[in-house]
């Protein structure tokens, strides 16, 4: 499905790595000096774009993986991109913002209309390295300048990645079930550590970031590791890996997971079974509507919040450059990310989540307009919100 100029589906739980700063220079004297912390929630530097876009030629293709993984995709990205390109002064004939539905050959297929129509920069979420890669490839070939959208293609050609620090966001979601832990006061936890998708390096990413956390803890008396599933990004896959961890460790009591959207099916067959607030603790990322309120009502102990209108507009701000034949700002190009199949360090944007919890949606998603009181406070969650301070 394409929209010219507008919003399309959605979807996937997302990315990013190491970080240490990199080389990139220059910049154009017509356009201000943009780092990776200058963006806001009210797309207001977008607005200071504007030159640049001017001098730029050519269409910016955006092509977003799915709408199954995450709700972000639909939801978030898709309107923040087209809000960016929109207030750097982009006509809607100027860009293309696309979803691959869960299929690779649609992700490439639209890959190669968007370069025939025009595209003179590709936005790239990849459904895997393998689709990346051949998208990569066949925009090489046409002198097409590709940037990669929260997952990194291994093995890939792309001249720049924007992501969150995903190694970042994997310690979060560690150091959440740490303290999560304490404040529910399981005693001896006895865990569940589920994974994305093995295709997704995020999933990686987000793995060294928690094990990193947890592997000492495993290591040491009182907490044991029960088992680790094989990994995906679809919730009712996630669903059955745990009933089937369940099944074979009767006394499991926790359970690490890497996104709200897996952990939204599994909490809900753990209250079919009996399973109290506040005793059971579960782990997510992406601060969906339904994470949230798991969060509020005890089922959930936190989520990896990565605010999406940050890494739209890093995202568009870098493709405006390519656009015009420009090098970014070293200040926006913050980090570098390891490719480990081409084994060569990634220009990158990196950047900063945060772990919410139920004493700081207010003042985090809340603040952001991420989620409103009204999406979130519906009868079933009224009083958990009144608790919490959300109206």
């Amino acid at each position: 499905m394409v929209l010219m100029g507008g919003v399309i589906a959605s979807a996937c739980s997302s990315s990013s790595t190491s970080s240490s700063t990199t080389a990139a220079s220059g910049g154009s004297s017509n356009t201000p000096n943009i780092t990776a912390t200058s963006f806001t929630n009210d797309f207001s530097v977008m607005t200071q774009l504007k030159s640049l876009a001017a001098e730029g030629k050519g269409k910016i293709a955006v092509i977003l993986p799915d709408t199954v993984s995450s709700a972000r995709y639909t939801q978030f990205d898709a309107p923040y991109l087209q809000e960016s390109f929109t207030k750097a002064g982009l006509s809607s004939s100027d860009f293309i913002i696309q979803n691959a539905q869960g299929s690779d050959s649609t992700q490439l297929t639209d890959a190669q209309s968007d370069i025939t129509a025009g595209a003179s920069v590709l936005v790239v979420d990849p459904l895997d390295s393998g689709t990346g890669t051949a998208i990569e490839n066949y925009a090489k070939q046409h002198g097409v300048p590709v940037i990669d959208y929260d997952r990194l293609t291994l093995g890939g050609t792309r001249d720049y990645y924007v992501s969150f620090n995903n190694v970042e966001v994997g310690k979060l979601i560690g150091q959440g079930m740490v303290s999560c832990v304490a404040a529910w006061h399981v005693t001896k936890p006895n865990m569940i550590v589920m994974t994305g998708s093995p295709t997704d390096n995020n999933a990686t990413l987000f793995a060294q970031g928690y094990n990193g956390v947890l592997d000492p803890k495993f290591a040491s008396a009182g907490w044991v590791k029960a088992a680790t599933p094989a990994g995906t990004w679809t919730p009712a896959t996630a669903l059955t890996e745990f009933q089937q961890a369940y099944a074979a460790h009767p006394g499991v009591n926790s359970a690490l997971v890497p996104n709200d959207e897996n952990a939204a099916p599994i909490i809900q067959w753990l209250q079919g079974q009996g399973v109290k607030p506040q005793t059971f603790p579960i782990t997510g990322q992406d601060a969906t509507t339904v994470g949230l309120q798991n969060i509020l009502s005890g089922y959930q102990c936190g989520t990896a919040y990565k605010p999406i209108y940050l890494e739209a507009q890093a995202a568009a701000t870098l493709a405006l450059y390519l656009r015009a034949g420009k090098t970014p700002p070293a200040g926006l190009v913050n980090g570098t990310t390891q490719d480990t199949t081409a084994n060569v360090a990634v220009k990158s944007v990196l950047l900063t989540p945060e772990w919410v919890t139920a004493q700081t949606m207010e003042s985090t998603v809340i603040k952001d307009k991420f989620v409103t009181p009204a999406e979130l406070c519906t009868s079933a969650f009224a009083a958990d919100c009144t608790k919490y301070g959300i109206s």
